[in-house]
């Protein structure tokens, strides 16, 4: 069976930065275990299989996987599905604006798509499920250990570690500046070690700015090497529980919209910029949103063997 797959960079405007993803814009016809291998085979953070929606009112259903298995929700394959569909004819845009729900496995995920001369060129999703704290996390000295940072280089009390999840959970470690997220190194053996029985064991690392200087983009990465991910150019999923954390902490806004600007990848050589939006009312988390730029790389095909 031959099956078009196309690939994108997604979080970048430009090609070779951000975080690749492989779409397969019509995956009917194939078992979960050849997805999975179609993901082995491309490598890449996540790839994503798309299918015709299980309700009319929504636009496709789509599945994602990484080297390591399936996940309910990401954020740079719902990105870059929606620009890959739009890009390549699959979806019809209906304007500067397009609204579209793609049903995955957290639920149906609304995805705005702008466009320019009809070509899309921005897509911004919206979380499924608001931001959840999850359990106490394990010692700050056994995460900096897996690290590789001294246990200095970690933030306490308001600021301490704490897991979040938007239908994917995160562990974020924020630390004192970006000098402390660039000596960052994930020990798979003392990440296992110390997560293996946890919520989660994907670790989300920030810094918010140098120098108290808050309007500074947030620098970050994400290192998930148990699910065959060593790190993540770009992790939307991340982001978007990122703004649960980060909007628990901000006194500038009780109301309203709150945005912050995240970089991610620069470390790997693949920039990224995602743009987070939060949205509050009587100092309540009621919605959040990730969205970037993303740029089609490859259109071929795949043989799978029947």
């Amino acid at each position: 069976m031959r099956y078009r797959y196309l690939t994108a960079d997604v979080f970048t405007d430009r090609p070779f930065g951000g975080n690749q993803l492989a779409v397969i814009p019509d995956a009917r016809g194939l078992t979960d275990a050849q997805m999975h291998q179609i993901a082995r085979e491309f490598n890449y953070s996540e790839s994503t299989f798309v299918f015709p929606p299980e309700l009319p009112a929504h636009t496709r259903r789509v599945r994602i996987f990484t080297p390591g298995g399936e996940l309910p929700f990401a954020g740079h394959p719902t990105v870059g599905t929606a620009h890959v569909l739009a890009a390549c004819g699959e979806l019809r845009l209906t304007g500067e604006t397009t609204r579209i729900v793609l049903e995955e496995k957290v639920g149906p995920v609304p995805v705005t798509i702008r466009a320019r001369a009809g070509v899309p060129e921005f897509a911004q999703l919206e979380v499924a499920k608001l931001p959840e704290v999850g359990p106490p996390p394990p010692p700050r000295k056994a995460l900096a250990a897996l690290l590789s940072l001294e246990d200095a280089d970690l933030l306490d009390g308001e600021w301490a570690p704490q897991t979040v999840s938007c239908g994917v959970p995160f562990l974020f470690v924020p630390l004192r500046d970006r000098a402390a997220v660039a000596r960052a190194r994930a020990k798979a053996d003392l990440l296992e070690q110390t997560l293996g029985a946890y919520a989660t064991q994907m670790v989300f690392v920030f810094a918010r700015g140098d120098d108290g200087d808050t309007e500074q983009p947030v620098r970050a990465r994400m290192f998930a090497p148990t699910i065959g991910v060593p790190e993540d150019p770009a992790t939307g999923s991340a982001c978007a529980a990122l703004g649960g954390y980060l909007a628990a902490r901000d006194t500038t806004v009780r109301d309203g919209t709150r945005q912050w600007t995240v970089e991610q990848g620069f470390e790997m050589g693949r920039p990224s910029i995602m743009a987070l939006e939060v949205d509050r009312e009587a100092g309540r988390v009621t919605g959040v949103r990730v969205g970037g730029c993303s740029v089609l790389m490859c259109d071929g095909t795949i043989e799978v063997p029947a």
